[in-house]
């Protein structure tokens, strides 16, 4: 059975850092790009960012482009997001998921808050 769980948010300052996981299970990890999205109360969901199954290609949103840092543990089944220079827009409910199209179960997500 596939699975997510995300973890590593929290209530920061504008400029501080997060550095969010997400340990996936169910599958070949090592087979499948893996994202991160946001979602924010009232707003659509956004991918802030991508990056490829073995971890040589990344891309992001414009919105975090130079600010955050995807990663991958292919020994682990983790992904990372290193979040940097939070800005309050940054506050969102933040999920993984692997692949593309795929009707996988949705993980907890963690809550990600950017106030001062």
């Amino acid at each position: 059975q596939v699975q997510f769980v995300e973890s590593g948010g929290g209530l920061v300052q504008p400029g501080e850092s997060l550095r969010l996981s997400c340990l996936a299970s169910g599958f070949i990890f090592s087979s499948y790009a893996m994202n991160w999205w946001r979602q924010a109360p009232g707003k659509k969901r956004e991918m802030v960012a991508s990056i490829s199954a073995t971890g040589d290609r990344a891309v992001y949103a414009d919105s975090v482009q130079g600010r955050f840092d995807i990663s991958r543990d292919n020994n682990k089944n983790v992904a990372y997001l290193q979040m940097n220079d939070l800005k309050p827009e940054d506050t969102a409910l933040y999920y993984c998921t692997r692949g593309a199209g795929l009707s996988d179960p949705r993980g907890q997500g963690t809550q990600v808050t950017v106030s001062s």
